[in-house]
């Protein structure tokens, strides 16, 4: 039965009168474990469509409409919360209906599920979820080999504390994590037979390992998953946030230049698929995250325009799911790509968005951007302005407004520290700029975890610039150590690995200080840094005047 996705070769069998109903019911599968849920939730109408008596069909409807990782059920509101716990309920007691002419498993899973989904309106959700784990634990246990027991079973417990799996500062897994044995049960479950070759398996254990202090032991898993499903996006998009966190910007790139043409395949289909506009808008942010820490100008601002150019007005204005809540900031990241690469009268030169409304998020970045444009060419009182319009902008900005686990409104509030940083730079006031600059660092840390990390242009970066400017060398060597990993004076995923701009800076300050032995012993991994990047790299950052 021809279909327009290559999806690879995992295939799962289940109870039907219509052998067409197998590779539908597979294609729902996989794509559930490629969060394009919505492509999910059509595969097993199809299925049901074939064969109105197949359970399964109905458990993956109700399964695919229910929380994920990235869309738990706290970020459902509105029409959307009540219509999808209507049309989840609904399937699964559709499922009940047949449990007479399934398997056993088959039962217990509808049965397990429907505890995720016991009424048709909104109820205790914690609760809905740790039952479901509970009777998730319960098949576990009785099926140990069974693969897709085992990721449903991960797929429960991570769903418990989506994005909380870990404490960033002490590198111990959250309360509830150890409570549940989420990272214990995921091992297990790696060294399952065939498990290295599943993707829901693969897929959770990257989004597990990446809060981690040891991301890496991600990797073999991350090269596993790579073109395994070729034309979900999602899934080639994942080995990146471990690559990203590896400092290897080249792979990076290259899983989220095949996650894009995924994407861009499935969006020509479905380009009103409203919540994979938003893992479309993800990869090309990634891809611009990893490029611009990597040096290369000319992906960063090309993709800053794609990135852009994919979020429309139209579909901004969908309000249910609300599209420009978790949509409209992606436009304004194309300002970190400018601001990076010192692209000062062009971003002085930009236009302000007609719809200050709609687009607030991006017209109070560009307020913070020419602000920042106006400081680096000297151009005070003008730079003063724009920060007094930035300030107006953000007081606009709904507290709804996100960039995944971020509020707008807190990336902004890095913003802030940055720009007034940079302008008491420029009018003499050092000491007042640096307090502002460790400012903006601190707030930095304390995001929530999220990959991109949600301010875009590490602070330690301008701030290591203009103390080296101010030959404050040996603080600019501690910024840029930390930055880069080379002490623990920061936790694991607030390191940038092999990131050129702080690999220059932090060679720069050992040339300064006479350290020759560490000088030399550096030299490979800034070779290799700047053999990436597409200009050359005289500072940390374009804020700096002399190099």
């Amino acid at each position: 039965m021809e279909y327009d996705y290559d999806l690879g070769d995992y295939h799962r069998e289940v109870t039907t009168s219509n052998q067409d109903v197998q590779p539908w019911f597979t294609r729902g599968l996989i794509w559930a474990y490629a969060f394009n849920h919505e492509e999910s939730v059509r595969c097993f109408e199809k299925v049901v469509a074939l064969d109105p008596a197949c359970a399964m069909g109905y458990w993956g409807i109700a399964f695919a409409l229910g929380p994920n990782y990235n869309k738990p059920w706290e970020s459902m509101h509105g029409e959307e919360l009540r219509a999808t716990t209507q049309r989840a309920y609904r399937a699964i007691s559709e499922a009940k209906k047949y449990l007479s002419e399934i398997t056993e498993l088959e039962v217990a899973l509808i049965n397990a599920l429907s505890t995720r989904h016991p009424q048709a309106e909104p109820g205790i959700f914690d609760i809905w979820n740790k039952d479901y784990v509970l009777d998730m634990m319960r098949l576990r246990s009785k099926y140990p080999k069974d693969l897709d027991i085992a990721a449903l079973y991960c797929d429960a417990m991570m769903n418990v504390t989506p994005w909380k799996l870990w404490d960033l500062k002490t590198g111990d897994p959250t309360r509830m994590a150890k409570h549940l044995l989420v990272n214990e049960e995921m091992t297990r479950v790696l060294q399952l037979e065939g498990a290295d070759d599943h993707p829901g398996i693969l897929h959770l254990y990257i989004h597990l390992m990446e809060m981690s202090p040891t991301p890496e032991m991600a990797l073999p898993t991350a090269n596993r998953l790579r073109d395994l499903v070729p034309d979900a996006g999602h899934l080639q998009h994942m080995p990146s946030h471990i690559d990203i966190l590896n400092g290897d910007y080249r792979r990076a790139i290259s899983a989220n230049n095949a996650a894009i043409r995924a994407d861009e395949k499935f969006l020509a289909n479905h380009p009103t698929d409203h919540f994979y506009n938003l893992y479309r808008a993800h990869d090309y942010h990634f891809r611009m995250y990893a490029a611009m820490l990597s040096g290369k100008s000319k992906v960063t601002l090309e993709t800053g325009v794609k990135l852009a150019e994919g979020i429309t007005e139209e579909l901004l204005r969908v309000e249910s799911p609300p599209m420009a809540d978790w949509l409209e900031g992606f436009i304004a990241m194309q300002m970190h790509g400018f601001i990076r690469f010192g692209q000062w009268e062009e971003i002085i030169a930009l236009e302000l968005p007609s719809d200050p409304a709609l687009y607030c998020v991006t017209t109070a970045m560009m307020h913070y951007a020419k602000g920042v444009a106006f400081a680096a060419t000297e151009r005070v009182p003008e730079a003063e302005s724009e920060r007094a319009l930035f300030h107006e902008s953000v007081k606009r900005i709904p507290a709804s407004r996100t960039i995944f686990n971020n509020k707008c409104t807190d990336i902004l509030n890095v913003g802030s520290a940055m720009l007034d940083g940079e302008i008491a730079y420029r009018r003499g006031e050092y000491d007042t700029a640096f307090d502002h600059l460790r400012e903006a660092a601190r707030r930095d840390d304390t995001l929530p975890y999220d990959e991109p990390w949600g301010w875009m242009q590490p602070a330690r970066h301008a701030l290591g610039a203009l103390l080296l400017e101010q030959d404050r060398v040996e603080e600019a060597l501690d910024v840029y150590a930390a930055d880069l990993g080379i002490d623990s004076t920061l936790p694991r995923a607030l390191r940038h690995y092999n990131n050129v701009w702080a690999s220059h800076g932090y060679n720069e300050c050992l040339v300064k200080l006479g350290k020759k032995l560490e000088t030399w012993r550096f030299a490979s991994q800034l070779k290799t840094a700047l053999s990436i990047a597409d200009i050359p790299i005289k500072s940390s950052c374009f804020c700096r005047k002399t190099t």
